[in-house]
């Protein structure tokens, strides 16, 4: 699943591709993608508008128009790819903008999970999955102190917790598994006892991993392709998650893999220790 630092990487893409580009025509070819509005309407709406700029907050693009927000969640597979002329479309081409200058945007999803909701101008970050997200994961808009506060009311396990969005926004299963790993917290340590020096640790921890993986183009695990159809090379950073039975690059402990809240989870069994605490 795209994640965020996946995610900012196709907006950087789309950013230079199809930025101050007008449509001349929308295809759908799979109506259950368009939340809002209705098929026929979402694509007449757009013809005409010009893309004056492609934002992101949390895992969704906001694409801005003349007198729309188009609000694109990729979910699972979802992804874009630019062509410099018209296209010969596979079974898994959902969406296609047919730009005046011959140009096209295909929106792929192998798993059709991916969904897109034209909302009026200036409206994007007020899309429903918007609204409940927590702040972006950046030293200027992740406070610690209300972080903290957080972590404090709840008695849910960290790692369901992180998952979540509300808290911060943008983490995923490969970069919770990164960020516990590297602030030495065990997924299953209840928020609620994870002490102040522990919370400071994760809160940089989860700045720092994000930070590294949006420079690093993200993680390709699988089928993950950017906007410019390159894959992202975080993956050799990557500590823990995947390195099952590989020894840890701290402890030389070798990693083992759980199931923590029904998500595969990674983490060192030496420096990850689940402490035991009255909630």
């Amino acid at each position: 699943m795209p994640e965020l630092p996946e995610v900012e990487t196709v907006r950087i893409g789309l950013e230079a591709l199809v930025k101050n580009k007008t449509i001349k025509k929308v295809e759908v070819f799979w109506p259950r993608i368009i939340e809002s509005p209705e098929v026929e309407q979402f694509a007449i709406e757009l013809i005409g508008e010009t893309i004056q700029d492609v934002k992101r907050r949390g895992k969704y693009l906001i694409f801005e128009f003349d007198d729309f927000d188009m609000v694109s969640h990729l979910r699972m597979e979802g992804k874009y790819e630019y062509f410099p002329e018209e296209t010969v479309l596979d079974k898994h081409s959902h969406v296609r903008f047919i730009f005046t200058d011959g140009s096209e945007l295909i929106y792929h999803d192998v798993r059709k999970f991916g969904r897109m909701a034209l909302l009026p101008k200036g409206q994007g970050e007020n899309y429903k999955g918007i609204l409940q997200l927590g702040p972006e994961p950046t030293t200027e808009e992740f406070a610690f102190a209300p972080f903290y506060q957080k972590l404090q009311k709840s008695t849910t396990m960290i790692k369901p917790l992180l998952l979540n969005q509300k808290i911060v926004a943008g983490l995923g299963n490969i970069y919770v598994d990164e960020v516990l790993w590297l602030a030495k917290i065990h997924p299953m340590q209840p928020a609620k006892s994870i002490s102040k020096q522990a919370a400071k640790k994760l809160h940089q921890a989860i700045i720092t991993v994000i930070s590294e993986a949006k420079k690093a183009g993200g993680t390709t695990i699988r089928t993950y392709l950017n906007a410019l159809g390159e894959a992202g090379h975080f993956q050799q950073k990557l500590n823990v998650y995947g390195q099952t039975g590989l020894p840890c690059k701290r402890c030389q402990t070798p990693i083992i893999k759980i199931k923590v809240a029904q998500r595969g989870t990674h983490l060192c069994p030496h420096c990850q220790k689940l402490k035991q605490v009255k909630i």
